[in-house]
């Protein structure tokens, strides 16, 4: 049965997604986690911290860009995401990245302990996304840099609209109202979010972005390896079935071949002491 209190059924939902995460299909993580890695310049031996960090879509990348001087701790509810995180390091052979199960609102870490603080599409799954942000500031060292990358607008279309509407037949109670990014979906938003937080940003940028779906059968291996996996195992198997065939029919008739999947980097560096 899924949770009702928020974080349990954020951890709940992606501990159920883990086995689809790394499908090809959702190539974006690794895509726009490296992204948002590559706009940081981490230096070599710097210490980082990656918030909500999956199957190491960011993290792994920082491990990298730091080297074995350095280190990387990434931080997610969900333990089964950070077991394939871990063996995904091992399998590279970066012994700077650990993992550990962690709520970003209670990491219990010392204040300025991080060179970089990385939160990549996890932010908006907080209720106070402003506290939150506050949380992860407070770890950033001075001349350190938070990094904060969020979905844009309509991500996922036109998919994504077609499968709220064919649940919406099945299930209208399942129906959502609203997706958790729109609350900062715009460098607008993202950026008062970080002055709401006290951060003042050095830079937020749109990137405008497409994600292929090589055929209609692509979307729901996004779907079961996804947010969206909650919605799923609240239905019967018929109505996923139906759910399914109605989606994907309705992509191969529109000729959709690819996705929207715009994307909202925002950095902050604190004043060097």
């Amino acid at each position: 049965m899924i949770p009702n209190d928020p974080k349990a059924r954020a951890a709940w939902t992606y501990n159920t997604a883990s086995g689809s995460f790394d499908d090809p299909a959702l190539s974006f993580w690794d895509r726009f986690g490296a992204r948002t890695v590559d706009r940081l310049r981490l230096a070599p031996g710097s210490r980082v911290l990656d918030a909500c960090c999956g199957t190491g879509a960011s993290a792994l990348p920082a491990a990298e860009a730091v080297g074995p001087s350095g280190s990387v701790l990434g931080v997610d509810l969900a333990e089964a995401m950070l077991e394939r995180a871990r063996a995904k390091a091992a399998a590279r052979g970066l012994r700077q990245a650990t993992f550990r199960v962690g709520d970003i609102e209670a990491l219990g870490l010392p204040e300025s302990s991080f060179d970089a603080v990385v939160c990549v599409f996890g932010i908006f799954f907080v209720d106070d996304m402003v506290g939150a942000v506050r949380s992860l500031w407070r770890l950033v060292r001075p001349g350190g840099v938070l990094g904060i990358t969020t979905w844009g607008r309509g991500v996922f279309e036109p998919a994504d609209r077609a499968f709220w509407a064919a649940v919406s037949r099945e299930r209208e109670d399942l129906a959502r109202a609203f997706a958790p990014w729109d609350r900062a979906n715009t460098p607008e938003l993202l950026r008062a979010l970080l002055a709401d937080a006290g951060v003042s940003p050095s830079h937020v940028e749109l990137e405008p972005a497409r994600h292929p779906l090589p055929d209609p059968s692509a979307w729901w291996r996004i779907v079961m390896g996804s947010g969206y996996r909650a919605t799923v195992e609240q239905l019967d198997p018929a109505a996923r079935a139906r759910i399914r065939e109605t989606v994907e029919n309705g992509l191969r008739a529109a000729g959709v071949s690819e996705v929207t999947a715009d994307v909202v980097y925002g950095a902050a560096r604190r004043d060097a002491v």
